[in-house]
């Protein structure tokens, strides 16, 4: 096994990981990102889900793709090359493709298998302040590529009733990681997502999650929000679709809120 130990300068990489799908994580990566960027900080967002909709909630052309994250992942390239520049001023995005879907098979018996979006990151220098990587909703090479590379996990979680389960199959998850291939992993923080506050059962997982996970929980709540939905359509944040709504602000918060929390990690 290669070496484990996470290099101490260069950006903050947070992982955006839920094995359970439709619970906001690439929404929560797009505009976290984007507020993120706004509010000063360079990011740059990993589209590691074969689905790409990271890439294309940010403009970038499906056919404008040739190179791309199975490319860094395979060595055909380095991961600055496969950078390209968003709408959004500092936010920039490396793009993903159906590709990704083989990677798994095409690196197999590759002994740093794990280890290659480390690797990657390793090499973009002091160009970026944050990295936040968008995984796919499984368990598989790709997700084990972003939890070996990441400083910590950010975890959104949809206001719904199976939360806690799918919860505590991510702490498991998360607990292998750290044995076989990143001892320094941790969980930056839960954010809760699609809170419905017309719904009894939306207030009841916040009460249920906040008492299981305690601090681990993000202030910021994201609800359920029209203009957030529409705005991928347009290739758009919703921060550039529509500042004022109150998913926009939910974000422009969280990101304050993580900016604060990074800052309790670091005096710690």
């Amino acid at each position: 096994m290669l070496s484990s130990s996470l290099p101490l300068t260069g950006p903050r990489v947070l992982a955006l990981a839920n094995q359970k799908g439709g619970v906001g994580k690439t929404t929560t990566a797009i505009n976290l990102g984007t507020a993120l960027a706004a509010i000063g900080e360079r990011v740059l967002i990993v589209d590691l889900d074969p689905q790409g909709n990271a890439s294309t909630g940010l403009g970038i052309d499906r056919r404008a793709r040739n190179r791309s994250t199975y490319h860094v992942l395979v060595g055909d390239l380095t991961l600055s090359e496969a950078v390209q520049e968003t709408s959004v001023p500092r936010l920039s995005i490396a793009p993903s493709t159906m590709d990704l879907s083989g990677v798994e098979i095409e690196i197999s018996t590759e002994k740093d298998r794990a280890y290659r979006l480390r690797q990657a990151i390793r090499g973009l220098g002091g160009d970026y302040s944050y990295v936040l990587i968008d995984c796919p909703p499984s368990l598989n090479l790709l997700t084990i590529n972003a939890m070996a590379a990441a400083n910590a996990i950010l975890v959104p979680l949809q206001c719904e009733f199976f939360a806690l389960e799918g919860l505590s199959q991510l702490i498991k998850t998360v607990e292998q990681v750290k044995t076989n291939f990143n001892p320094g992993l941790t969980i930056h923080g839960i954010v809760l997502t699609m809170y419905d506050a017309r719904n009894n059962l939306s207030a009841q997982v916040v009460d249920d999650v906040r008492q299981f996970m305690g601090d681990k929980v993000y202030q910021t709540i994201i609800p359920r929000n029209v203009r957030v939905s529409e705005a991928p359509s347009y290739g758009k944040p919703v921060l550039l679709y529509d500042l004022k709504c109150v998913g926009s602000q939910a974000y422009l918060r969280l990101a304050s809120e993580i900016i604060q929390r990074e800052k309790h990690l670091r005096a710690a």
